[in-house]
């Protein structure tokens, strides 16, 4: 159950009439009419109740040979995500990832790594990853394939940059499993892939898509669909997900 911070009534989050972010966190709503006066004077009533913070998921090419061309356009993702107030995932690896929780770091930002490996010993020397731009570091010892799953589950929303075949499995689980999705044009690798990707699949999972090229359009647009949307199911997993056309999957065709 949550708790919607103006009425105090309690409901389940599927149930909610409104939701809104703020100070990355999300708070739900009985109404419209309740999320109106909170956005009016939000001071009055963020403290009235617990939310949990957002959790976005960023996945991408862990190959060093990306980062002349996009590693710039990663860091500023990591930035905005930092500044929304948002939780950084990422798998721990080098590339694109690490330069996003990078950009996370410098600017205050909270980042959470998780790594195939089972030990900081077996990250840092066998997996041959990165431990300085994280808060935290989960230790799956899954391996690089099976901690795709824990990237994907432990993330709100995910945002493709770049990638190869990795990041085609993780963007797959994503789609398969109902997320929403961001896709940041330019940045190469699958990105490229992805609107033809969707076509063939043509299966409702209840994905939904955002493209932009720009990293703060992106987030600001993906935060826009969730709160205003798929808040209400925002994975396969809810108990009673409905159903959405197929056509209705994606939110926009990518921009040229």
């Amino acid at each position: 159950m949550v708790q919607d911070p103006v009425c105090m009534m309690k409901f389940s989050p599927r149930e909610a009439g409104a939701s809104v972010e703020y100070g990355g966190k999300l708070y739900y709503f009985c109404s419209p009419g309740c999320r109106d006066r909170f956005v009016a004077q939000p001071q009055l009533f963020v403290d009235k109740v617990p939310a949990m913070r957002l959790t976005m998921g960023v996945m991408g090419s862990a190959s060093e040979a990306t980062l002349l061309e996009v590693g710039e356009k990663a860091f500023s993702l990591g930035q905005a995500i930092a500044e929304r107030g948002f939780i950084l995932i990422t798998g721990a690896c080098p590339g694109l990832p690490y330069e996003c929780a990078r950009g996370a770091q410098q600017h205050g930002g909270i980042s959470v790594g998780i790594s195939p490996a089972l030990s900081l010993d077996e990250h840092l020397l066998q997996y041959r990853s990165p431990a300085d731009a994280y808060d935290v570091i989960v230790y799956t010892g899954s391996g690089l394939m099976g901690r795709e799953v824990t990237n994907i589950r432990s993330s709100d929303m995910v945002v493709i940059i770049g990638g190869r075949s990795g990041t085609l499995g993780e963007f797959a689980i994503a789609y398969d499993e109902g997320k929403l999705i961001g896709v940041l044009q330019g940045s190469g690798g699958i990105t490229e892939r992805i609107p033809d990707l969707v076509k063939n699949i043509d299966k409702d999972t209840g994905a939904r898509l955002v493209y932009s090229p720009d990293p703060y359009e992106l987030i600001a647009r993906m935060i826009e669909v969730y709160t205003q949307q798929h808040y209400r199911c925002p994975s396969c997993f809810c108990m009673e997900r409905g159903r959405q056309h197929p056509a209705e999957s994606s939110l926009a065709a990518p921009e040229s």
